[in-house]
């Protein structure tokens, strides 16, 4: 095993904030608790009206990241939810359970996305 494969993880998601214009992040926390194991914590506003909160709880398997348990919310400056995806084991009845899709007026189902596929779609939702 690589003992670089989460703190490659880590340097590619800030690689991508990098390339995120008007962006300030208010909160890059990353505790390695294991060489396999790690919790990560991230606020980003994004033109100073848009925050994106991300929360991951970390192992490594064969090489590869996996996660234990998740969230991406995605907010507007007056607290309004535009989506959020997480691990909550709610919502039993969607097939991709306990992955849901949280819209401002409804649940859906979803299969977990990677920080770079939450990123672009902030990005594309405030264009």
């Amino acid at each position: 095993m690589s003992p670089n494969i989460l703190r490659d993880y880590f340097d590619e998601i800030e690689q991508l904030l990098l390339n995120c214009p008007n962006t300030h992040v208010e909160q890059f926390n990353v505790i390695i608790l294991t060489p396999e194991r790690a919790n990560f914590r991230l606020r980003v506003r994004f033109e100073l009206r848009y925050l994106l909160a991300v929360s991951e709880a970390l192992f490594v398997v064969k090489d590869q990241v996996s996660h234990i348990d998740y969230h991406y919310h995605f907010q507007e400056d007056q607290n309004n939810l535009i989506f959020r995806y997480d691990s909550t084991p709610h919502f039993p009845n969607l097939p991709t359970f306990p992955q849901p899709r949280h819209l401002p007026d409804t649940v859906i189902a979803c299969e977990k996305p990677d920080v770079a596929q939450v990123l672009q779609e902030v990005m594309k939702a405030i264009e």
